[in-house]
């Protein structure tokens, strides 16, 4: 690799900061899940397992793996390991937030987390392709994706928790205003970032792909969590499966 694009003492200090909030995230919410308060088991695990797992991932970009470098561009693949997994099943817990006292819409979840994919494998395509008109094309392509999702939260999902409680619908409303609010910033720092128009220089991207996903991982996982909680459970959770809606 060229020497250039060796790590800077700053931004291993990130990854390690970063590494670190994940553990501690993980243990916050391993804690909260031993007094459930009504919220089903398997969403902790959801909220444990995500922090983890992208923690794995900025530790390998803290030793200094997890990039590699294509005609002189720089592509950290550590990040859209981490992202590929874990952005899927935040959008499966803020599914599970709308569908919280109601049966599970498995095609709508599915379209929703497959959608997502669709976003992190083609923003991996773009970083790596050395062509400036490819790179931007499946740039486009990622954002349009993208859009499609904040579709669905804002729309379908919206609607499925306003339909069956206005605690439920506020709820609801306050999480996907704090998760879109975070969500919509890493398309634009990935075109202004050396990935795209090269406005910011690497240290500050890493900056901002550390503080970011505190906030848009642990951070959503802990308001989410505090808010269902809250919820009253006068209401018995329905946990069918249905395949439509």
């Amino acid at each position: 690799m060229n020497p250039a694009f060796e790590s800077t003492e700053f931004q291993s200090t990130l990854h390690w900061f970063y590494v670190a909030a994940m553990a501690l995230g993980a243990l916050i919410i391993a804690n909260m899940s031993r007094n459930p308060k009504g919220v089903p088991v398997y969403e902790y695990a959801i909220a444990i397992f995500i922090p983890i797992w992208s923690g794995l991932a900025y530790l390998a970009m803290a030793v200094n793996q997890g990039k590699l470098e294509v005609a002189g561009q720089l592509t950290h693949y550590a990040r859209y390991a981490d992202w590929i997994v874990t952005t899927p099943l935040l959008l499966l817990a803020l599914a599970l937030t709308a569908m919280n006292k109601g049966p599970k819409r498995v095609t709508l979840i599915a379209t929703l987390m497959g959608t997502q994919v669709i976003v992190i494998a083609t923003g991996l395509i773009a970083d790596l392709s050395t062509d400036d008109t490819l790179r931007y094309l499946w740039y486009t392509v990622s954002v349009v994706a993208f859009f499609i999702v904040l579709y669905l939260i804002w729309m379908p999902l919206r609607q499925i928790a306003n339909h069956h409680s206005k605690e439920l619908g506020s709820v609801y409303g306050r999480v996907v205003t704090y998760f879109t609010v975070f969500w919509v910033c890493y398309p634009i720092v990935w075109i202004i970032g050396p990935s795209g128009l090269g406005l910011i220089n690497q240290d500050w991207d890493t900056l901002l792909y550390v503080v970011l996903p505190i906030f848009s991982k642990v951070g959503f996982s802990l308001y989410d969590l505090s808010l269902l909680r809250g919820i009253s459970d006068e209401h018995v959770t329905d946990t069918r499966l249905v395949g439509s809606h």
